[in-house]
């Protein structure tokens, strides 16, 4: 579990084009990461 203010652990995800993105990809910029629990699924 992370502490508040702690850093976030490298990750990688897919963006909504498919490309691979990671924490990297965005360091010295503010990230806003928006999940959608069962978008577009059935259930």
């Amino acid at each position: 579990m992370l502490e508040l203010g702690s850093p976030a652990p490298d990750f990688s995800v897919s963006d909504d084009e498919g490309n691979t993105r990671t924490l990297k990809d965005f360091a010295g910029k503010t990230l806003v990461l928006w999940f959608y629990p069962k978008a577009d699924t059935p259930g």
